[in-house]
């Protein structure tokens, strides 16, 4: 299988490392505006092949990732499906992902984002094992090919990443809360205790943990967050409207005085939390469940997508069209046996028969 990386930086060069570690017969070819960078990748075993062209980079390959900033993604895709062959899925690595599904309109593109990364750049630092049990969001268009999708995830999972299928908009809101919106508090929360250095005779104490852990991401990268913070506008700014009227109501509880009242506010944060933490574990007997769907586009994202919407995990799939070709299989294997259960309920919702093996 030959893999082309466009843009060989941290996420990029843990790509080619984690596949030359875990996929057997891989070739990693990787392509970008410095010739310098190409080197180095290849030189730290992130890369095969440094191409001298987009073309060279895509000529048979099987996948290609795009990864350059939110803002030059659009482009890149365009580009990269022009030179890509009939049989090449290609994907990008973006944090927002409605525009950029909208304006790939392809059969062969699956958008896609790892939750994976860390403050340093560079394929220096990059690792095989980034993604090790890292969520990998896919955003599938209504027309992705079945096939290429199951190709994509097969080899995201090959990565010791667990891919999730879900549509474009709501992954884009999610984002907003659990990622854009932590980055605009710090902002903020920094800007607020630095201005107390400001004024006449403020003394500020040495700062704690919980300032340091509330304020890591303050700051960071602004030729890759001011693409972010625009491309994802309108979603953050309703997260922040959000955040504003919560505060509203706990200053209102504060200056009531109601002891009870605060100790059920944080009491509901600290379930809430629990709640967060444990829906993000994946475990138990793993479930192999079947199902026979019509062979019409986009059919494998539809199934995809309404397990990923629930928040089902496929741990793997596979697909066997009929012979005729007017039907097929889907074998989906689920952790868990309440998750099982859900995505029995859910694929039976759409219409299809299924099945446990």
């Amino acid at each position: 299988m030959k893999v082309a990386v466009l843009g060989v930086g941290l996420i990029g060069g843990s790509i080619g490392l984690a596949a030359k570690q875990r996929v057997d017969g891989v070739e990693v070819v990787g392509f970008g505006r410095s010739p310098e960078r190409l080197e180095r990748a290849r030189e730290l075993g992130a890369i095969d092949v440094a191409a001298e062209t987009l073309e060279q980079a895509l000529d048979g390959a099987a996948i290609c990732f795009c990864c350059a900033p939110v803002g030059a993604l659009g482009e890149q895709i365009a580009a990269a499906l022009a030179a890509a062959g009939e049989d090449c899925v290609v994907t990008d690595v973006g944090s927002i992902k409605g525009g950029i599904v909208e304006a790939a309109a392809d059969p062969r593109f699956v958008g896609g984002h790892p939750i994976a990364g860390a403050e340093t750049a560079g394929v220096e630092h990059a690792r095989a094992d980034l993604f090790e049990g890292a969520t990998w969001y896919l955003t599938p268009p209504s027309g992705a090919s079945g096939v290429l999708f199951e190709r994509l995830h097969r080899f995201v999972a090959a990565l010791g990443a667990r891919p999730i299928a879900i549509d474009a908009d709501s992954h884009d809101r999610l984002l907003a809360t659990v990622s854009h919106l932590p980055h605009v508090l710090a902002n903020v929360l920094v800007t607020q205790a630095g201005g107390m250095l400001d004024e006449e005779d403020a003394a500020l104490p040495r700062i704690g943990p919980s300032f340091r852990d509330a304020t890591r991401v303050a700051g960071a990268n602004s030729a890759i967050w001011t693409d972010i913070y625009l491309a994802n506008r309108e979603a953050i700014a309703t997260e922040i409207d959000a955040v504003v009227d919560r505060l509203r109501v706990a200053a209102d509880t504060l200056r009531a005085g109601d002891a009870e009242a605060i100790e059920q506010w944080n009491e509901a944060a600290a379930e809430a939390r629990r709640r967060l933490l444990e829906s993000d574990l994946a475990g138990g007997a793993v479930h192999e469940l079947r199902t026979t769907v019509p062979n019409r586009p986009g059919i494998v994202a539809e199934v995809a997508l309404a397990l990923g919407k629930a928040g089902v995990n496929i741990v793997d799939m596979a697909l066997a069209p009929a012979p005729d070709m007017r039907s097929g299989a889907i074998t989906l294997w689920i952790a868990g046996d309440g998750e099982a259960a859900r995505a029995r309920e859910l694929i039976d919702g759409l219409g299809f028969p299924v099945a446990e093996a």
